[in-house]
């Protein structure tokens, strides 16, 4: 059986099969029309069938069922005269339909098919199957480079066909603004856009010298979450404060700290690194961003994104300690210093969405200075924020740089494409644990892991064909650690049976379009050499093992 992420539990093959052709029916009961839908539509394309309706429980018939004794995303899948589909919830009846498109073969994975409603055979069996987390994630930063709705779509296709079920988008940063907002038009206007880019590194002395930008319409947002929707995905929405908000200045210089610098001669960051630009703390400030949020709600519903993303990492607060006007802030709210000026920060936005029945969640370093209840905490510098989050009760979500980081790069040597960090290999990959030792024997602090999730900062991944590359195939390792089981060590896992499932997982990969990096290596096309005369460094490669921190 070579299905990722491997079920739970797998009962066969038995003798005999179930033909899949021009006869093949589908029934649809209440709760599993969204499934019926994408199977017609999908699966349905991609081999050549009409999937016409059928009777329950029928020969020949694919049916679809909700059964509440099962876990909301668990699924039971039975193939006998016919294929049984019975899920938790509706999510789980989706899942289940993710794992008959993998037993059908990659050329289920299509958008149309090779010959005409081919005969495809399933062996009889039943599988039983539910994930370990009910946060299973991958953040994608469009706001370094950004990327077209149509690949943020493809994404979340790519998403589902893992079981995957959070997509985080970066928004906002020092480099671009890429949502609209009707009341602030000047942020897509003008800080949507840069004027050149930084080629590789932040040391790097190469320049793309073409504009470089690009934002989603309100419209484009819409559609987003309604097609994640139809996939039982969620979406993250992050909008980044106080720091990583050079791009907003830019726009409008009334948020920087205008009584330190010149904040109407900022432009949108054209390089990579941390800016020194961050918001000032003042009530024009505030009002803005809950503007901002305002908008962001309305078009992130609560059923699909309970959560919304703060930033609240990497913020210099040099400008806060030269100016006048941070000080006497921090003086009139009796303030712990300038790290207490970022505290209230995240803790007025926290108290905001908490009060419209949405939950705030940011970068680890919002721990500092204390966070009020109900705020969530995604921990990236490593597991330290995650494991003192969880002690103190906060939900965490583990993203530690040193493991699931996916801009870093994947082997030695010079073939990879613009090395940056740590090297993660697929095995790397499989073998991260996301609830680390300190919190297992405490079962009422590790109930607060809700889950893990992979991150893709696009710095150096300037296309699609690069993301791919840095993503796949290790986000089918990452997939599978997500959802199977917990074993009692990392390096238990089988590793070697995980690869033997990979070969036949290149496959559906190949029928998605993805480019991924070949387990041999880069291909030709994908190497980057260093071009001849160039001088600085292209990338930032980390020699050693990464810190278990």
């Amino acid at each position: 059986m070579d299905l990722i992420p491997a079920p739970v539990h797998i009962d066969g093959p038995h003798g005999g099969v179930f033909a899949v052709d021009a006869r093949t029916a589908l029934a649809a009961t209440p709760g599993t029309e969204g499934t019926a839908r994408w199977l017609r539509t999908v699966l349905g394309a991609a081999l050549g069938l009409e999937l016409p309706p059928g009777a329950p429980g029928a020969g020949d018939t694919v049916t679809l069922r909700i059964d509440p004794g099962l876990p909301r995303e668990g699924y039971r899948l039975t193939v006998a005269g016919g294929v049984e589909i019975d899920g938790g919830g509706p999510a789980g009846v989706f899942w289940g339909a993710q794992t008959l498109r993998q037993l059908l073969g990659p050329d289920a994975f299509r958008r149309a098919p090779l010959r005409p409603a081919a005969y495809r055979a399933i062996a009889h069996q039943a599988i039983e199957d539910a994930p370990r987390f009910g946060w299973r994630g991958l953040m994608l930063d469009v706001a370094r480079h950004f990327m077209p709705k149509d690949d943020v779509l493809r994404h979340l296709d790519l998403l589902a066909a893992h079981k995957l079920n959070v997509l985080h988008l970066h928004l906002t940063d020092d480099q671009g603004w890429r949502i609209e907002i009707t009341r602030h038009p000047r942020l897509t206007q003008t800080g949507a856009w840069r004027a050149r880019t930084r080629w590789g590194h932040r040391a790097s002395e190469l320049w793309d010298p073409a504009p470089h930008g690009g934002y989603y319409t309100q419209d484009d947002i819409r559609e987003i979450v309604a097609y994640a929707a139809e996939r039982h995905i969620r979406i993250v929405p992050e909008i980044d404060i106080p720091g990583h908000s050079q791009a907003a200045i830019a726009a409008y210089p009334e948020l920087g700290n205008a009584d330190v610098i010149d904040t109407t001669s900022l432009a949108v960051w054209d390089t990579w690194g941390v800016s020194p630009n961050v918001l000032a703390p003042t009530d024009t400030v505030l009002r803005f961003y809950e503007g901002v949020f305002e908008e962001v709600l309305r078009l992130f519903p609560a059923d699909v994104s309970p959560f919304v993303h703060i930033g609240g990492d990497e913020c210099p607060r040099d400008q806060w300690k030269a100016s006048p006007t941070a000080q006497a802030r921090i003086r009139e709210l009796g303030l712990a210093g300038e790290e207490g000026l970022q505290s209230w920060f995240i803790r007025h936005f926290g108290r905001w969405l908490a009060a419209r029945g949405r939950r705030l969640i940011g970068w680890d370093e919002i721990l500092e200075g204390g966070l009020d209840p109900g705020a969530a905490v995604s921990s990236w510098r490593g597991y330290r924020g995650g494991i003192e989050a969880a002690r103190a009760g906060h939900d965490v979500v583990m993203c530690p740089e040193q493991q699931v980081y996916l801009d870093h790069r994947q082997a030695e040597g010079s073939d990879e494409p613009m090395p940056i960090g740590y090297v993660r290999t697929l095995e790397d990959v499989y073998r991260f644990e996301p609830v680390p030792p300190e919190l297992r024997g405490r079962p009422e602090a590790a109930r607060h892991v809700l889950g893990a999730q992979a991150n893709v900062w696009t710095e150096v991944m300037q296309d699609r064909s690069r993301v791919d590359y840095q993503v796949y195939p290790r986000l089918a390792a990452f997939a599978e650690v997500v959802w199977r089981p917990a074993l009692p060590a990392s390096a238990e896992r089988d590793f070697t049976e995980f690869e033997r499932r990979m070969a036949a997982h290149y496959a559906r990969l190949d029928a998605l379009g993805v480019d991924y990096r070949p387990p041999g290596g880069p291909l030709p096309w994908q190497r980057r050499p260093l071009p001849e005369g160039v001088k600085g460094a292209l990338g930032r490669p980390i020699e050693g093992a990464p810190p278990n921190v």
